[in-house]
């Protein structure tokens, strides 16, 4: 297991753009920032919710407070690879995430068929009280994007991303699978966040201002949940499967 960032919190901001605003962005960014050492990666994720998704219906309300669960993988992974169990919680613009590492066929046991955390920590603890407080949490939805990340060279953690090809599907839900299901933006179209716990550098709001590109509440699970579920009669419903 690699060493990695358990605790984050931080503001992250969201903005959709053409693919001709992002290069004018990325030139911006030119003498700031630098891709990380992850580069271009293809991000899985599985999301949990409840039988009534009641989840991402409260997202999609916009509280004050919200929150989610998931595991999530950067790129194709085995039954002995890495994966991530990512509790996020948003509240007053303030988002705090936690997570725990395991390999995937011990996220699975754990999460999937209710076998005891094989570590002894206080995210795990919190994650177990999630499972207890939503009753009937299960795999829902797999997401999945293209993402380039980018880091501040002045030492900060400002932090920017692109996200692009965001699908979502109601199969195959297994961070084991190929990427691919119903587009969730369109093909000419990027999703840019930022994120820190400060605030945004001068250059980066002049760019932002001279491109017109405007601060968004784009959220890709509940956008997932209006376009596939909501509404709709699935048949995969209920059939998913973890592999």
């Amino acid at each position: 297991m690699m060493a990695y960032q358990a605790v984050f919190k931080r503001y992250e901001m969201k903005y959709m753009m053409t693919r001709r605003q992002r290069k004018a962005v990325l030139e911006a960014m030119l003498p700031h920032m630098k891709l990380d050492n992850f580069g271009h990666t293809t991000i899985r994720n599985v999301y949990f919710d409840t039988d009534s998704y009641i989840l991402v219906r409260r997202s999609i309300e916009k509280p004050i407070y919200k929150e989610k669960l998931r595991i999530r993988s950067y790129r194709q992974v085995k039954a002995e690879d890495e994966v991530f169990i990512e509790l996020k919680k948003k509240y007053d613009d303030v988002v705090y995430k936690r997570r725990e590492s395991l390999s995937q066929l011990e996220a699975l046991e754990w999460l999937v068929r209710d076998t005891p955390f094989p570590k002894a920590t206080q995210i795990g603890n919190e994650i177990d009280y999630f499972f207890q407080l939503y009753q009937t949490l299960k795999p829902k939805v797999f997401l999945s994007y293209e993402r380039e990340a980018f880091y501040a060279l002045d030492g900060s953690d400002f932090r920017v991303t692109f996200d692009e090809n965001i699908l979502a599907r109601q199969e195959e839900l297994s961070l084991s699978r190929e990427v691919w299901g119903e587009a969730l933006i369109d093909g000419d179209m990027v999703l840019m966040e930022i994120k820190t716990s400060g605030g945004i550098p001068l250059w980066m709001s002049h760019v932002l201002a001279q491109e017109k590109i405007y601060k968004t509440s784009f959220s890709k699970y509940g956008t997932a949940y209006e376009k596939m579920i909501f509404g709709h009669q699935t048949e995969t419903a209920g059939k998913v499967f973890i592999a």
